[in-house]
């Protein structure tokens, strides 16, 4: 694929990303960028994997064949409805965000019928924010989920699905609402236990934490992420997140309950039944 122009909006850790994996691709002859402060336009003028920045959504949509909005989740819909006039005929519109059900439907419904929304989320990033972070390899190998509703128009379909192959990633496509299921448990949770283990461990002697192995480190990485980022992600998708919790809550208790219990065939039976799991994860990239 070789885009006319690709567009990107809000660049974070995954849109700094895009811009540096597109331009090293060569995925799109020209890549223009937007961000909502002056400052920042300021410095992302300075980078040779963006060929302009705009000063406005709807200039830096004009003339775009694919347009990728890295805002946090909340802003997305409001980021699409606001550059849906300036938008060209038939130009693709997607997105970073770990939340698909509501920002698909909301998404192509403020397009309507001349231009097209495909949400897309790569599962990919670190703790770190900021589009200085950004790797032109962080989607190398990486899952992408593609997230087309029913309506979708095909071609705007297989041109999200292209993009992201030619970035580099393994593109899965799901429908919404199952995306929104399956980061839940896989990418939603494990955020919340990170984030609560360390909440709780604060309560302690804070000299415990320069006594911990690796364990912990690896363990609670995560916990590092930025609050408010992680507070609208779990606002988006509540309903999925409260009922992974109380899965995993049921799970804690049998564990409780077997070592309370001194049930030590039934503790060492999850610890394998975990440790399988966690055995057939396939080599990080």
């Amino acid at each position: 694929m070789s885009l006319a122009q690709l567009t990107i909006l809000a660049p974070g850790l995954l849109g700094g990303s895009v811009a540096r994996a597109a331009r090293t691709r060569g995925v799109a002859s020209r890549i223009v960028l937007w961000a909502r402060r002056p400052e920042v336009r300021l410095k992302l003028r300075e980078q040779p994997w963006c060929d302009a920045v705009a000063d406005t959504p709807g200039e830096a949509v004009r003339g775009a064949s694919l347009v990728v909005i890295a805002a946090p989740v909340d802003r997305i819909v409001p980021l699409i409805g606001q550059i849906a006039p300036d938008l060209p005929d038939d130009a693709v519109v997607t997105d970073v965000g770990s939340v698909k059900g509501e920002i698909a439907r909301l998404g192509q419904a403020a397009l309507g019928t001349r231009t097209h929304f495909v949400g897309a989320h790569p599962m990919a990033g670190s703790e770190k924010t900021g589009w200085e972070h950004g790797s032109a390899g962080l989607f190398e190998r990486r899952p992408c989920f593609v997230t087309p509703l029913d309506k979708s128009d095909p071609r705007a379909v297989e041109t999200v699905v292209r993009f992201w192959s030619d970035l580099g990633a393994e593109v899965v496509t799901v429908a919404p609402d199952a995306h929104d299921e399956i980061v839940a448990h896989i990418s939603h949770l494990p955020q919340v236990l990170a984030s609560t283990l360390c909440a709780f461990l604060a309560t302690k002697d804070p000299a415990w934490r320069n006594q911990a192995g690796g364990g912990l480190r690896d363990t609670t990485r995560i916990a590092a992420s930025d609050p408010l980022l992680w507070r609208t992600i779990l606002e988006q998708n509540r309903d999925e997140v409260l009922r992974a919790l109380r899965h995993y809550q049921d799970e804690l208790q049998a564990f409780h309950a077997a070592l309370s219990n001194r049930d030590y065939l039934d503790v060492i039976a999850r610890l394998e039944r975990g440790k399988a799991y966690r055995d057939q994860f396939r080599p990080s990239p």
